[in-house]
């Protein structure tokens, strides 16, 4: 019995979006149980691009062949047609999110209560869950902005060498400038990706990027510098409140650590 492929009444579902067109054609396929014979009668009848205009001056290539079986020697085929990066060619995304941070100190006090029967308001100098245990401090969301690279990169270009040189930039941040963030502010948080069909790789670098700051205070010190990806902490002392009444937490010191290695991020050659 011959293997017969009819388009469907409901096929040529069309976005004609410019930047990612797509085309998707439905077809029906009798007289075989076999996926594979179904694929390749659908596959010969199919047309291997598809001007979604009618201008014949842009076709799309054929990106996907599906089968469903629906019945005995009945099955639903669906071709789709949309744009394929070609090598060397990158796709950007990006999100602005929250990491979480742990402060002790507060930018700035905005309210102090009392029952009115403690005559005393305390200054604790921007320190947050003061007790007499210490400084508890709080868990905030801090600015975070993620990115993703997609690159499709020539198989000669994705050696051994070049993914030792992946693995060894991985959780290191920028020594000098790179789109855009300056040095100590993007993190390069790992890369993913496969071969393609085309005979080039597809991969997906992923950054995440914080801001340095300057001129920063804490209590009563002032002028402290931070890079993005470098961590801050406040050591403090008990000292004596400038009334004399009371024993309080006082940040003494701010140390600025640097927690991550630094790496030259030109050579992901990107």
């Amino acid at each position: 019995m011959p293997v017969e492929v009819t388009e469907k009444f409901e096929s040529r579902q069309i976005t004609t979006d410019v930047s990612n067109p797509s085309v998707e054609l439905r077809y029906t396929i009798r007289g075989t149980n076999d996926d594979v014979e179904a694929r390749s009668a659908l596959a010969d009848t199919s047309p291997a691009v598809y001007d979604p205009w009618g201008s014949g001056l842009i076709f799309l290539p054929r990106v996907s062949i599906s089968v469903d079986p629906v019945g005995d020697n009945l099955w639903e085929g669906v071709v789709r047609y949309g744009t394929i990066p070609q090598t060397n060619e990158s796709v950007t995304a990006f999100e602005v999110g929250g990491g979480v941070q742990h402060i002790t100190q507060s930018r700035q006090t905005v309210g102090r209560y009392t029952p009115s029967w403690w005559p005393f308001l305390i200054d604790f100098k921007g320190a947050i869950g003061v007790s007499e245990q210490g400084v508890q401090g709080v868990d905030i969301v801090v600015p975070v902005y993620r990115f993703t690279e997609t690159h499709y990169l020539p198989d000669d270009r994705v050696t051994s060498a070049y993914r030792g040189i992946l693995y060894a930039l991985h959780g290191k941040v920028n020594s000098a400038a790179f789109r855009g963030f300056e040095a100590g502010e993007c993190l390069f948080a790992g890369v993913s990706g496969a071969k393609r069909g085309q005979g080039d790789w597809e991969l997906t670098y992923q950054f995440a990027a914080s801001p340095n700051m300057t001129n920063l205070t804490v209590g009563e010190i002032t002028g402290i510098a931070k890079k993005g990806w470098e961590y801050l902490w406040v050591y403090y002392r008990q000292r004596v409140t400038e009334d004399g009444r009371f024993v309080i937490p006082a940040p003494m010191q701010v140390n600025v650590e640097q927690v991550y290695d630094y790496g030259d991020f030109s050579l992901l050659g990107i």
